[in-house]
């Protein structure tokens, strides 16, 4: 039953996850119908996207690993769309033949989740392939582990920061230290000021898809899901607590609500707003306002009052490197990832000026290219610091219907926002979320 029901909830998969990441577009070209892996020897065939990023990223390893280790070496990156990745596995795995996947595949972190539940025979575990996964940031390597087995190899950081514009907090009377290390009350209390003195929101998000919430949660280590993966809506402290924090900001006219994401964006750029709160990667979008360079800063979140384990650190957004079953050289492709996303500070130096794609991989954040100030962003080493986030960020509980239960739950909170009851519209999305384990 829940394999049939995966061929319906893919779709959902596929559009959300694109949004949950800034960099997962790519050509339409996936290029993928030419065979799968390689057949051994020295050669790694890739699947992967976007040219202007993850592309690069692996064809820079790949140069790394053939003049440092190998020179025999060769990598063929394939490029497939991320939706079309997802779609070509679950193809494979139920016709039960996986002799056309690659012996790598980049997919995104939220959705992982949902394959290895249904398909875990399409991967192969990592747990002794020679890697220290211990470098990597807990919150970010969580996602690829399954049952205590480790199962891809982090790539690009999805930590949290809040970017905001220092001169509109200046305006305000506020700095960027005043609005670092803060609860949510205080956050409330602060974007009241700057909304009554400058006229602008601090900050924006799409009521449809509650990324924020997310990230809330996060935050403390809490979540929509219960340790075995089943969802954890009704009598859900932290969720109650994210509800009436979002509730506040709206209803304080300080949170700006948009249906779409390039309305989202359009909020930030079209200067409606003196920040945002998402995922490190969003700073390539902010990066394109070329006239605001110098007044910028990042900081990190504010965090829950009520809920134990608060923190002022989450995550929104990434991916991972992952070996499948048609692998015919498993020691090849290990040693690859061992000495590259997972052993090499120079590639991760190299690919941070062109590509912005930063990683979790704890020693990176050593390199001379983290610690550079960067003029846009108030001169400030912004690398290394949103490194630094990744490694605070809590874990949590997640689960194969991720995407399921985050649009359940954003669709509950739109209910409650118009004024339905609270507990009854979480009884009911509770039911509505449990209708994916049936």
């Amino acid at each position: 039953m829940k394999k049939k029901l995966l061929s319906v909830l893919l779709a959902g998969v596929m559009v959300l996850s694109l949004a949950a990441c800034g960099s997962s577009g790519g050509s339409d070209d996936a290029g993928s119908d030419e065979g799968g892996g390689s057949e051994g020897g020295d050669k790694l065939v890739v699947w992967t996207w976007d040219p202007a990023f993850n592309i690069p990223a692996i064809e820079e390893a790949g140069k790394i690993y053939k003049e440092t280790v190998n020179d025999k070496f060769e990598l063929e990156v394939v490029e497939t769309l991320s939706d079309d990745c997802e779609t070509k596995l679950q193809t494979c795995a139920e016709s039960g033949d996986f002799g056309t996947m690659p012996d790598i595949v980049l997919m995104q972190d939220n959705s992982y989740q949902k394959f290895v539940s249904f398909y875990p025979e399409a991967f192969t575990d990592l747990t002794d392939s020679g890697i220290d996964f211990s470098q990597f940031a807990e919150g970010k390597l969580s996602y690829s582990t399954v049952d205590g087995k480790n199962y891809g190899v982090p790539f690009d950081n999805g930590a949290v920061v809040s970017c905001y514009r220092t001169d509109i907090l200046d305006q305000a009377g506020y700095t960027i230290d005043d609005i670092t290390d803060i609860d949510w009350d205080k956050f409330i209390e602060i974007g009241k000021v700057v909304k009554e003195k400058t006229g602008k929101f601090m900050l924006s998000g799409q009521a449809n898809s509650q990324d924020i919430i997310m990230m809330m949660l996060q935050s403390a280590g809490a979540s929509l899901f219960n340790e075995d993966g089943t969802p954890n809506l009704v009598g859900n402290d932290p969720l109650n607590e994210c509800i009436d924090i979002y509730q506040r900001m709206v209803e304080a006219d300080i949170f700006y609500e948009v249906n779409e994401w390039d309305e989202y964006v359009s909020s930030i750029t079209n200067e409606q707003c003196c920040g945002t709160i998402n995922g490190n990667w969003i700073t390539a979008t902010i990066m394109g306002m070329e006239d605001t360079s110098g007044n910028w800063a990042i900081t990190n979140m504010p965090k829950l009052v009520k809920s134990s384990g608060a923190t002022n650190y989450s995550n929104n957004g990434g991916s991972s490197w992952y070996v499948t079953s048609n692998c015919k050289n498993t020691d090849l492709a290990f040693d690859f990832l061992n000495k590259t996303f997972a052993g090499s500070v120079d590639l991760y130096a190299n690919i941070l000026p062109t590509t912005g794609a930063i990683g979790t991989w704890g020693p990176a954040a050593d390199s001379d290219a983290y610690q550079e100030p960067q003029e846009f962003w108030s001169n400030e080493p912004i690398f290394a610091k949103i490194v630094e986030f990744a490694e605070k960020t809590p874990t949590n509980n997640t689960s194969a219907y991720y995407y399921d239960v985050r649009e359940v739950i954003s669709t509950a909170i739109q209910d409650i926002m118009t004024g339905g009851n609270a507990d009854d519209i979480l009884k009911q999305a509770q039911a509505d979320a449990e209708f994916y384990y049936e």
